[in-house]
């Protein structure tokens, strides 16, 4: 059994967030956010970096999505920091080409301890059903400033907006599943010249 798991809370005025995560999972996914839409990105996350993952939030949804889409990513990437450690032994680095259909994303994570967001996505829609394209940004920002990660995303090309947010999620869990893998050659090192991260 892995013993890299985290169980996070976060409570604010906004959400009520519980998350579990177990890195070396099975794809394992249980989403109650509120945010259908969000939820099927989520289990994106969860198939594709093989992650076992559950997520429930009691958000102020009867205002908009956007407070309930922010927390989650921060709260998922405090889990993220948590489950890691102290980063030893990991490949560090983790990339990815996702297609679905027309649309084409790239996703390169890493976890340097340097939080910062690159994100490149020309949405044509305000919303895919009754999801703001918007917060798909938020997310991954939360993500990055609490797992302490620099990641860039780019949809290459595109032009159903589902499709494009889709292959970013997709992308998002094959590499992170990368970054997060042991290095079975450097599994007792630190995977950076400055010996920490």
């Amino acid at each position: 059994m892995s013993n890299r798991r985290a169980q996070v809370k976060r409570s604010t005025l906004e959400t009520e967030i519980a998350v579990e995560l177990l890195l070396d999972g099975q794809g394992n996914g249980k989403f109650q956010t509120g945010v259908p839409f969000l939820e099927h990105m989520l289990d994106q996350i969860s198939r594709h970096g093989l992650f076992d993952l559950d997520i429930a939030c009691k958000g102020d949804t009867h205002i908009d999505d956007h407070h309930t889409v922010e927390d989650i990513g921060i709260t998922l990437g405090d889990a993220f920091a948590q489950a890691l450690g102290d980063r030893k032994g990991i490949v560090r680095y983790g990339h990815a080409y996702v297609p679905l259909d027309e649309s084409l994303s790239r996703v390169v994570i890493d976890f340097s301890g340097r939080p910062g967001l690159h994100f490149h996505a020309d949405f044509k829609r305000a919303k895919v059903g009754n999801f703001d394209v918007d917060l798909t940004s938020e997310f991954f920002q939360g993500f990055a400033n609490h797992a302490r990660a620099t990641i860039h995303m780019d949809v290459l090309r595109g032009v159903n907006d589902h499709h494009k947010i889709e292959t970013l999620f997709k992308a998002f869990g094959r590499a992170l599943r990368m970054a997060c893998s042991i290095d079975e050659r450097a599994a007792d090192t630190m995977p950076s010249t400055k010996g920490t991260l």
